[in-house]
């Protein structure tokens, strides 16, 4: 118990001395380079990422319970086309073949996340532990090692059992912070001897800004707490916490009112998370513009909760290490918005986010490819945060299309040049630990169903097996992997043409597919009703010639 102490404090004086010796950031200053060749430092991880609910499939199988999205995406006119994750990749099923690709890529870890209502189907521990879920993410957990890669495990990745949603009303209810513990206390207990990153929530900005941004930094804390006091001197782990930031530049990085609009913007993002989690409280600049907004609403105190000191004593510290998910970038301006136009988080903020109509746009409707602000999101998180210990939990870009068009030098394009930022990021004195690109497969989008793709791999959502095929994108970040980053130019010019190259006879074994689907549904469906017509004909004559002889 005292050594446990000994450590805490420990603890609290190096994030202290870590606050005290950052620095300001400086918008003035733009460094948009040349590219610039180098590697990374040795021990630098490499990675890919998925979730249960966008690639599992099984959705009722095994004792599985149902998750929100289950229930979610089943209403018609919810998801594009009706989509739904009930069979997804069929990853469930193909964890060996899956992670057989992965070692092929030489991958240093896979980011996954484990679905809660799998492990428990109510959400709550001393109701129902399901010992099929439990084996499975063994079974994935134990053969990525024998494979010679770390998993990097998310405990929520937006799947909520949809009995904890029916009883209590989800995050919204400060209940979901102890039942949330207990899940996690569950998986450490399960898994924690062989699973030494752990991430609590993803990027919960996505899928719950409006509602209960308290209850989950709450939540991340206690399960913080409680590894801390539990698991961490025998499992020798750690904590954090995976974050969505997108980049927000200053339109005119020599106007003020940009500057501080820019700001705002990062830190009604990434601050609301990030800023209590290493300072202890919400940052001051949304406690003064919604603070000053719910006044002029003619309320009595602000919409945006307070912590007691307590609370901010215990979530502050409580991040071992900082996921950082990040895709695009905006401009921003100044943009008053009367308090009388309502109290939506975005109106909040009095700003305009804007977009160069020359910056690149493959696939998402909100994603840009900008580069140059990945390096400035790290170097701001650098000097917000004292140094932390950074972790690329995602970062990719989709095409929206129809084709099975395999050669996607768009995301060798987007891959190489946001590696190389953050390159010089870290060239700069960042502390980045390691790279996920999102994703390892196409999988499930959300609300916008199979319309979207950000797998390195072309998943066959129509064919019986979820077949899997490499895009050029595979051998080019295989490249990047094995040379560790950008070692000299004439290696690199090679890569594309070489992915390229390889790209073409993936894209016939994916021509010949539907063929190979017709003579699945050939042997399936029609030599089965053959065969079934040929014993009832047998036995029809075979009747006719008894009765002959009678």
């Amino acid at each position: 118990m005292l050594q446990h102490s000994v450590l805490r404090i420990c603890h609290i004086l190096l994030l202290a001395m870590c606050i005290f010796a950052s620095e300001d950031f400086d918008w003035t200053k733009n460094k948009m380079g040349s590219f610039q060749y180098g590697t990374f430092p040795s021990g630098f991880s490499w990675g890919a990422g998925s979730s249960a609910y966008q690639t599992e499939g099984a959705w009722d199988k095994d004792g599985k319970g149902k998750s929100i999205w289950d229930v979610f995406s089943h209403k018609r006119g919810k998801i594009h086309l009706n989509d739904t994750g009930d069979s997804s990749c069929e990853g469930y099923y193909k964890i060996k073949d899956d992670i057989a690709l992965m070692k092929d890529m030489n991958l240093n870890h896979y980011l996954f996340s484990i679905s809660w209502p799998r492990i428990l189907p109510s959400g709550i521990k001393n109701d129902y532990i399901n010992e099929k879920g439990i084996e499975h993410y063994d079974n994935l957990i134990n053969m990525l090692l024998e494979n010679r890669m770390t998993p990097i495990v998310t405990l929520y990745h937006w799947d909520l059992p949809q009995v904890l949603e029916e009883k209590y009303g989800g995050w919204q209810n400060a209940s979901m912070v102890n039942f949330f513990d207990d899940f996690a206390n569950l998986c450490f207990e399960r898994f924690g001897n062989r699973v030494k990153y752990w991430i609590t929530f993803n990027n919960p900005w996505v899928r719950i800004v409006k509602v209960a941004n308290s209850t989950i930094l709450n939540a991340h804390a206690k399960v913080w707490h409680t590894y801390d006091a539990q698991w961490r001197n025998k499992q020798k782990g750690m904590v954090g916490i995976s974050l969505s930031a997108d980049w927000g530049e200053p339109v005119d990085i020599s106007n003020q009112r940009d500057i501080e609009a820019a700001e705002r913007y990062v830190q009604f993002y990434l601050g609301w998370f990030a800023t209590p989690l290493f300072h202890g409280d919400y940052p001051q600049i949304m406690k003064d513009y919604i603070g000053r907004k719910s006044a002029q609403q003619g309320l009595s105190s602000s919409r945006l909760p307070t912590f007691n000191p307590h609370e901010k004593s215990y979530i502050r510290g409580t991040c071992d290490f900082l996921g950082i998910s990040h895709f695009t970038t905006r401009y921003i301006t100044q943009k008053n918005f009367p308090s009388n136009r309502g109290n939506s988080y975005f109106t909040d903020r009095d700003l305009a986010e804007l977009v160069d109509p020359q910056w690149p746009d493959p696939g998402s409707e909100w994603l840009y490819s900008v580069p140059w602000g990945f390096r400035r999101l790290l170097s701001f998180v650098k000097t917000q945060y004292g140094d932390p210990i950074i972790y690329i939990t995602g970062n990719g870009v989709s095409e929206k299309t129809i084709c099975t068009e395999l050669c996607d030098d768009w995301r060798m394009q987007y891959l190489r040049d946001y590696i190389n930022e953050m390159l010089k990021a870290v060239k700069d004195g960042v502390n980045v630990k390691g790279y996920t690109a999102w994703s390892l497969l196409d999988k499930f989008e959300w609300d916008e169903g199979y319309s979207e793709r950000f797998g390195l791999f072309y998943v066959d959502f129509d064919s019986k097996n979820k077949q899997r095929y490499p895009k050029a994108s595979v051998q080019y970040y295989k490249r990047i992997i094995s040379s560790n980053g950008f070692p000299n130019q004439r290696e690199i010019e090679s890569w594309k043409r070489k992915a390229l190259e390889t790209c073409t006879s993936s894209n016939q074994l994916l021509a010949a597919d539907p063929l190979i689907r017709h003579m699945e549904m050939v042997t399936e469906i029609v030599v089965p009703t053959v065969c079934t017509l040929c014993i009832l004909l047998s036995a029809v004559f075979l009747m006719f010639l008894l009765r002959a002889r009678i």
